[in-house]
């Protein structure tokens, strides 16, 4: 049984490490003014936030069922089952785009799986299952580890601005009415594939003490993997990151970003923590 691992651009996985771990990207795509870009491909975050300093908030859309079938349908050619894990479903269509293309191909067993998180920690997912393909195990086996694997898993952000939020939909205009009124940064979390307040807090500083808490609690001296997540601020997540290995030995940090469609949503300056158990 020869598995395939897809995920999605919002795993923001670098593209040596998919290389490595032969793990196939489909991208979201974000439309700047009367420009459409798949995500990862044909836009960087580095360009996206460049470009979003002059133009309007830009929009983003999931790949094309289309899109979803012509790929599995080449993966068909060498694989005989695929494992696609892929961003919430609370706030993107992608996952129900990979279940309905592969009811659509023949030859080849898709099995989704819903994160329901995104960003660097969706890519754990995709990368614990890359390394557990490697293992020689199948979806039917691979698929209840990464179930297992959620609930050692979380990820807390906090954003400058909440109006790209509400304004994209992916939180309410009460919510983001008292934030700003208030002058919080609210930290939001993931809480039944949504993105929802988790806590309100009045600075930044505070947010990422608050943060750092939860993430004692929750690693409790254990071997963990954490992300430090950033949209367009990489010498503050490098300084984070500095300060977290120091108090944290059990833990291996690495660094991330916000890249174009989430970025989209949360805004420049936004900062996240996520974290998964080692097996």
């Amino acid at each position: 049984m020869k598995t395939a691992i897809v995920t999605d651009s919002t795993a923001y996985i670098p593209q040596e490490m998919r290389e490595k771990y032969d793990i196939h990207m489909i991208p979201l795509t974000v439309i700047l003014g009367t420009e459409v870009y798949e995500e990862e491909r044909d836009l960087t975050a580095a360009d996206f936030y460049e470009e979003i300093k002059t133009k309007e908030l830009p929009t983003t859309s999931q790949p094309p069922i289309g899109k979803f079938v012509e790929l599995f349908e080449q993966l068909a050619e060498t694989y005989d089952e695929v494992i696609s894990i892929h961003l919430s479903s609370g706030i993107s269509g992608t996952y129900q785009g990979a279940i309905s293309a592969g009811d659509m191909v023949e030859g080849i067993e898709v099995f989704g799986f819903d994160t329901e998180v995104s960003c660097m920690v969706q890519g754990f997912y995709a990368i614990e299952a890359a390394k557990l393909v490697q293992q020689g195990k199948s979806a039917a086996e691979i698929i209840p580890i990464l179930d297992e694997l959620k609930e050692t898993s979380h990820a807390y952000f906090m954003v400058d601005d909440l109006s790209n939020l509400q304004r994209g939909g992916r939180l309410s205009s009460a919510q983001a009415i008292i934030g700003s009124l208030l002058q919080v940064k609210p930290l939001l979390h993931f809480e039944d594939k949504l993105i929802v307040p988790f806590e309100k807090i009045r600075t930044k500083k505070r947010a990422m003490k608050r943060i750092v808490e939860l993430l004692r609690e929750a690693t409790n001296g254990d071997s963990y993997y954490a992300v430090i997540i950033h949209a367009n601020r990489q010498e503050e997540a490098k300084e984070w990151k500095a300060e977290l290995e120091q108090e944290f030995p059990n833990i291996e940090f690495s660094l991330s970003y916000f890249g174009a469609v989430i970025g989209t949503h949360l805004g420049e300056g936004s900062m996240g923590l996520g974290w998964m158990k080692k097996r």
